[in-house]
């Protein structure tokens, strides 16, 4: 907890206020989905950024080889 308060320059009473306030909204029955559908949301968004960077070297020489086939010929 202290890492993630440190990150953000926020003291302890700072987030005591911030999960009172949650708490408040969204009610003591629903913050375990929501804490469940954001880590839910964190993990495919690390899934994806994995596969967008293993898949953009290949990816890139096929664009430009269409891009070249694809222009035609000025005469």
């Amino acid at each position: 907890m202290q890492l993630f308060a440190g990150l953000l320059g926020l003291g302890g009473t700072e987030l005591i206020v911030i999960l009172v306030i949650v708490l408040l909204l969204f009610g003591g029955a629903k913050l375990p989905s929501l804490a469940r559908g954001l880590g839910q949301s964190i993990k495919e968004f690390k899934k994806a950024s994995k596969e967008e960077s293993s898949d953009e070297k290949p990816a890139a020489k096929a664009d430009a080889a269409k891009t070249a086939d694809a222009k035609p010929d000025a005469k």
